[in-house]
């Protein structure tokens, strides 16, 4: 398995930035409510966790 990088940054609670060797993504929303993230290669998903071991999450990508 090949190592990898990736870290967390909280700016604002309820606001974070998600950095990785390749991308980097904010995420809008706290733990137990809607959120929203935006990534920098045009991906945008939308998630709520549920209760019980439900989750929702609907993800869209940038047309070109």
């Amino acid at each position: 398995m090949g190592i990898t990088f990736r870290k967390s940054i909280r700016i604002f609670p309820g606001v974070t930035l998600n950095l990785n060797a390749k991308s980097w993504s904010i995420t809008l929303g706290a733990r137990g409510g809607p959120r929203h993230t935006i990534s920098s290669t045009g991906r945008r998903i939308t998630s709520m966790d549920l209760p019980g071991p439900f989750g929702w999450r609907h993800a869209r990508r940038r047309r070109r």
